[in-house]
């Protein structure tokens, strides 16, 4: 029997001293630390604090079809090494996208024997899709994600209301009930760039606060409507974080997430031409970043997720900085613990807020309570020794993503990952990939 001990570990019940017994993989007792009888092999945290493997419920993995962009070997080599167990793909960017159980197959065979962490998979809704829900739901997705705007590949039509009206009875009355994933911005409130293509500033003005916040009433209406359980992604404005609370208040069944790069990043400081910064929706002010951590701290927003989508050099136009033709996408998967933490540190938060955020509610939207998100007797033993109180400056070119790009590169971050178990084995080890291949497809 392994046993993991610390004289900091985040349970669900708090942090204390503890023991982890892990049998077979799985968590077999929790107890107090130095009772360790049984143990085959003993490792002691020291310094490190102990905390249950991330979950990260929103990544672009790109594969098959796109794997220039990004890898199951490198995506999941990047979550190893950021403390994250296990991550769930978004159904585009790869080719075929997953909207049907045939594409899912492509792309549980493409990830098979790839993977360093667990890897689950959403299913995708386009326009004239309902009658591919079912069958995705028999073959193992953990929920649906829709686009309301266009979603910038060709095989991912975006839906409009009447769309969603021919799916969500489908979706309301499934025998296993799954979360709807929805991009919630309106596209009659975009607007055309006018300005410096080089100007950050031009490209915010495009995709302005308001239309975030009457897509959500879109989907806030039609969950409370259809009797659905709906999640908005990436929320990043304080009129977004308003009108999720408003639907919650009113009982509608709405989550919400926020991401790294909205907790962290502002846009006045965004330089002209540094188009490894664009994303959609865009990065705002920092009274909207303030309303972003105040979110999650009322639990309006109940989890943050990376939004991993990274993109070839050559597509985010760093020659000629141009932020409106630049693909839209951050990569920051192996940062976003460390990400997070700087940012929740300095405003008093503890790790166990980070690990509901990043861990427990993720999980929990996936359907994987019963197995992921807490270090408690019977999930699953992934544990991340993780060292809070190191500083170290980001250096793109040694990060595990396939492409090095990131804006994070340069960034002075708080914490450090000492080491990663899956399910009882050490895949990740200082700044090495310790047993490849451990992966589950989930």
């Amino acid at each position: 029997m392994l046993i993991i001990q610390g004289q900091r570990v985040v349970l669900p019940t708090g942090e204390r001293p503890a023991s982890i017994h892990v049998d077979n993989g799985i968590i077999a007792a929790v107890r107090d630390y130095g009772e360790v009888s049984g143990a085959t092999e003993i490792v002691d945290a020291g310094t490190a604090v102990v905390i249950p493997g991330l979950v990260d419920s929103h990544v672009h993995v790109n594969e098959p079809g796109r794997t220039a962009w990004e890898g199951f070997d490198t995506a999941t080599r990047a979550a190893a090494a950021g403390g994250i167990t296990t991550i769930v793909d978004m159904p585009l960017n790869s080719v075929p996208a997953t909207t049907t159980v045939e594409a899912l197959t492509t792309k549980r065979e493409a990830a098979r024997g790839q993977c360093h962490v667990d890897v689950g998979f959403w299913g995708g809704i386009v326009p004239d899709h309902h009658e591919q829900i079912q069958p995705l739901l028999d073959a193992g997705v953990r929920g649906f994600k829709c686009f309301m705007t266009p979603s910038g590949v060709d095989e991912f039509a975006s839906v409009s209301e009447s769309d969603l009206r021919q799916a969500l009875p489908v979706l309301a009355r499934a025998s296993s009930r799954r979360p709807l994933l929805v991009h919630a911005e309106e596209p009659s409130l975009l607007q055309s760039a006018h300005g410096d293509h080089r100007s950050y500033a031009t490209f915010l003005a495009t995709r302005p606060a308001d239309a975030e916040a009457s897509a959500i009433r879109t989907i806030a209406r039609l969950a409370s409507e259809y009797r659905i359980a709906a999640h908005i992604v990436h929320v990043s404005s304080a009129e977004g974080v308003a009108t999720v609370s408003a639907a919650q208040t009113a009982g509608v069944a709405l989550t919400a997430e926020t991401c790294p790069h909205y907790l962290t990043f502002v846009a006045s400081e965004i330089a002209d031409g540094a188009t490894p910064f664009k994303c959609a929706p865009p990065i705002r002010s920092p009274e909207h970043r303030d309303e972003l951590w105040r979110a999650l701290g009322r639990g309006i927003c109940t989890l943050v997720a990376s939004d991993h989508s990274p993109a070839p050099p050559a597509m985010k136009c760093m020659d000629s900085g141009d932020f409106i033709a630049a693909w839209g996408g951050i990569a920051s998967l192996e940062l976003s613990l460390r990400a997070v933490w700087s940012g929740a540190a300095r405003r008093g938060f503890a790790l166990s807020d980070l690990m509901r955020w990043m861990s427990e509610h993720p999980a929990r939207l996936c359907g994987l309570e019963g197995r992921k998100g807490a270090i408690r007797p019977g999930l699953d033993a992934d544990i991340v020794l993780f060292e809070p109180d190191t500083h170290t400056t980001v250096t793109g070119a040694v990060l595990q993503q396939r492409h090095k790009l990131t804006p994070y590169d340069g960034a002075v971050l708080r914490g450090a990952v000492r080491a990663t178990y899956l399910r009882g084995v050490k895949v990740w080890d200082e700044n090495r990939l310790l047993h490849a291949g451990k992966g589950t497809l989930i």
